[in-house]
């Protein structure tokens, strides 16, 4: 037993007092917390620094190649045979045929399909792992894997290298990266490029609210909710990113 209590057999026959061992509340408070990345900064930030940076460069030294690239974002609970995952699947593929890398979170549901599109039509297929307690299985569908222990690392390299969103039914995860592009763009933090919402009977119950409430309450300019546009086919996506590729550069970022 730590603290130097294992001394004392009675210790293991009741109950441990932790009132009267100070250090040892102290010790539970911390591992507690460690889990909690955000709360753990508290402590040791400067070495936690070199990890980040390490991420970073490990993210662009190894990113650039894969250029032009598409993101797709979506639920890791698509199952195969559904809509969700087939979709994406044949989105993969026309992407990769198309000349696109296409890049995820290298998680199961939508992101291993399109990840196995894109490396069935024989593209670059590329995962962004994330390290979380509740462990992802990182699907084996990529030509190019790396795992990021923050998600804020994580979430740059989603974004940087991609000319182009689609984004399939998901939860929090999925509307984060969903509003987080957004702001992005409207502060023109990040070039404007098509945000493509799959799959209408999922997203134009928000896009609704955004309008009639958000926009109605001049919460948010109406402009703004220019920067969507719902589809419900693979066809209608790649539409909108070869229009998007004939007006720009895609390589150029």
């Amino acid at each position: 037993m730590e603290f130097g209590l294992a001394a004392n057999p009675t210790l293991r026959k009741a109950p441990l007092n932790l009132a009267s061992y100070p250090g040892i509340r102290l010790a539970v408070r911390i591992r507690m917390h460690d889990r909690y990345q955000i709360n753990a900064l508290a402590k040791e930030e400067s070495w936690r620094l070199f990890r980040i940076m390490g991420e970073f460069v490990e993210g662009f030294d190894t990113l650039p190649r894969v250029l032009p690239a598409v993101t797709v974002y979506g639920s890791a609970r698509a199952k195969p045979g559904s809509w969700a995952y087939e979709t994406a699947s044949a989105l993969g593929g026309a992407l990769a045929k198309s000349g696109y890398s296409v890049i995820t979170g290298g998680g199961p549901g939508v992101m291993e399909a399109a990840n196995q599109g894109a490396f069935e039509a024989g593209g670059q297929s590329i995962g962004l792992h994330i390290d979380i307690p509740l462990e992802q299985p990182t699907n084996q569908c990529t030509t190019l894997a790396l795992k990021f222990h923050y998600f804020f690392v994580r979430k740059v390299m989603l974004v940087k290298y991609a000319s182009a969103f689609v984004l399939f039914p998901g939860g929090f995860g999925t509307l984060d990266e969903l509003f987080e592009i957004s702001t992005l763009m409207h502060t023109q933090k990040l070039q404007p490029f098509p945000i493509i919402l799959m799959g209408a009977p999922y997203w134009t119950g928000l896009l609704d609210w955004l309008r009639t409430d958000v926009v109605a309450q001049e919460r948010l300019d109406a402009s703004a909710l220019d920067l969507f546009r719902i589809v419900n086919s693979v066809e209608e996506a790649m539409a909108a990113i070869h229009k998007f590729a004939a007006e720009r550069d895609l390589i150029q970022r």
